[in-house]
């Protein structure tokens, strides 16, 4: 019978609830157990697909088109499982759904209410996940006890204890131990108010995972067994890591996943955890930092640079990659709309650091929706092409790209996408024919994974090693194919095409290091030991470029 784990946070937010779900469902990985995971999200959305970056992070799509909390993301490096759309439920399509269900009749005529109805919805969409092929579905509950909005979650898993056995599931609480300078001591007050307000919820938790930066002494691990009602092994200390792919060996020397399988009443000589493949990959991690290793200066020119988080996937994509070749990736944010100024006054990025774009190895031009900051895409993407610069375009990226050449090689003034302007005269990125939806913003999203036919020879078929491959999209507008030939006597290759030669899903240049656009989303696919093979050569591009270029002569007239 499938198991059940359930996360919930207290105190405060962004403690970290995703990486404890995802570091335990590695480790149970490790031990042979076949997992899945799901996030239930209290905000009211249906999804989080039309939420500003600013306010959620990235959405992360999945394989079949759902657009998903990025905690998924997360979920997915992990334990290294393609997840689906089901992975993922708000409070909005919860609500949505029992709705819908009145409005047929479903309920017969029935009061529908919090409880029953809603809760039973919330339990089916954990239920759902669970099948033969699954032993454990661990299901982390967004939000923070004592919201008000999660008040539905919590005793839906309250009564899920109740409907599948007690052996079956088990709540794991994330809190927080400050440490409170004045005093010179850490404080459990905050841990024990949390697990109270959960407590007063009608759950008891199994294992309080206690966020610290600094570990937590003995004693206080007798303090909060003693006050929260828990045994001692069950109080976990997870201290601050260096790098987030530590946390399942700090929570596996804490002995969590031992004590959750004894909770659940896994074999303890069946399941034996295996971390050797994992130790392997930390062993890679640390050989980036260290003196001796390269490293590689890549901008990422975007609208979001204030909110990392908004490029999460992209980010961990090029960490990948760097964990790969065994270089350091230093991340530089670069705001889209000041390339284009920036180019003009002299290339600076800030001039008390001396970086410019000339001092970047290698330059990500990621997605994004909306005309701010575009054409500094685009001059970005020029200065890539004409200046040698390894450039990987992801999505809008890969537009760009498109507008790019085709102003400044292909003598077509102006042309842009008519997302942006609609009368151009040489829409070169235009809503398909069939796309044509006014219900829908004007266009229908090609959403989740799309097959890609590349170009036998090309650069991107060598980095894939095979001509048939499968990527995640998330956009409206295509390259336009009466566009296709002119652009492609200009010296644009097409290196990757629907099966029915219609869109186009990967250019490249044949005369450029490294200067390639995709229509889709790999860093989505990317794995922190198996690092994405668009990524992975586009960084060995970036290291060519570091290790060859000569150290920049600076002119101070740069910086009058």
């Amino acid at each position: 019978m499938t198991k059940f784990i359930f996360v919930t946070g207290g105190v405060s937010s962004s403690l970290g609830k995703g990486l404890t779900a995802s570091s335990l469902g590695r480790l149970l990985k490790c031990r042979g157990l076949r997992v899945t995971m799901c996030k239930l999200d209290p905000y009211i959305n249906v999804d989080p697909g039309t939420l500003n970056p600013f306010e959620h992070g990235e959405v992360f799509v999945t394989d079949d088109g759902g657009e998903t909390d990025l905690d998924l993301g997360h979920y997915e490096r992990f334990i290294d499982e393609n997840l689906r759309r089901s992975s993922n439920a708000t409070t909005g399509s919860i609500y949505s759904a029992v709705i819908s269900k009145e409005r047929r009749g479903d309920y017969l005529g029935r009061t529908v209410q919090v409880i029953p109805h809603v809760t039973d919805e919330i339990k089916e969409r954990v239920h759902q996940l669970a099948s033969d092929g699954i032993d454990v579905v661990i299901t982390e509950v967004g939000g923070t006890v004592g919201d008000i909005e999660i008040v539905p979650f919590l005793e839906a898993i309250r009564q899920f204890r109740r409907d599948v056995g007690r052996e079956n599931v088990c709540y794991v609480h994330l809190t927080l131990v400050p440490y409170l300078a004045p005093s010179g001591e850490q404080k459990t007050k905050p841990t024990q108010h949390s697990v109270t307000e959960l407590r007063s919820r009608g759950i008891q938790p199994d294992v309080i995972v206690c966020r610290s930066d600094q570990a937590i002494s003995p004693a206080l691990k007798r303090k909060i067994s003693l006050l929260c009602d828990v045994p001692i092994e069950a109080v976990v200390s997870a201290v601050d890591a260096h790098s987030i792919y530590e946390i399942p060996l700090v929570l596996h020397g804490e002995g969590l996943d031992d004590y959750i399988c004894k909770i659940l009443q896994f074999d303890p000589t069946e399941h034996v955890a295996d971390l050797g493949g994992w130790r392997d990959l930390l062993h890679r991690v640390g050989a980036t930092e260290t003196e001796g290793a390269p490293r590689v200066r890549i901008g990422v020119i975007g609208k979001y640079v204030n909110l990392p988080d908004a490029y999460l996937s992209v980010v961990e994509a090029l960490r990948h990659a760097g964990f790969y070749h065994g270089a350091g990736v230093e991340i530089v944010w670069v705001q889209a709309e000041d390339v284009s100024e920036m180019l003009v006054a002299g290339d600076v990025l800030d001039p008390n650091e001396l970086h410019g774009l000339r001092d970047l190895d290698g330059i990500v031009i990621p997605g994004g929706f909306g005309e701010r900051g575009v054409e500094g895409k685009i001059a970005a993407a020029r200065f890539a092409r004409e200046n040698g610069v390894p450039c990987l375009g992801l999505c809008l990226g890969l537009q760009v790209m498109v507008i790019e050449f085709a102003r400044h090689v292909a003598g077509m003034d102006g042309a842009h996408t008519t997302e942006l302007d609609p009368c151009t005269a040489y829409p070169v990125i235009d809503l398909m024919g069939d796309q044509v939806d006014v219900v829908n913003k004007g266009g229908t999203m090609r959403l989740g994974s799309y097959v890609a036919h590349l170009k036998p020879g090309s650069r991107v078929a060598s980095a894939y090693g095979q001509e048939v491959v499968s990527e995640r999209h998330r956009h409206r507008y295509e390259v336009q194919p009466r566009f296709h030939s002119k652009l492609s006597e200009a010296g644009i290759v097409w290196s990757g095409m629907s099966p029915d030669g219609r869109l186009v899903e990967m250019v490249e240049l044949d005369d450029h290091p490294f200067w390639v656009g995709t229509q889709a989303h790999p860093e989505f696919k990317s794995r922190p030991d198996s690092p994405h093979p668009l990524f992975r050569e586009f960084l060995a591009a970036a290291l060519v470029r570091a290790e060859g270029r000569a150290p920049r002569i600076l002119d101070p007239r740069e910086f009058d």
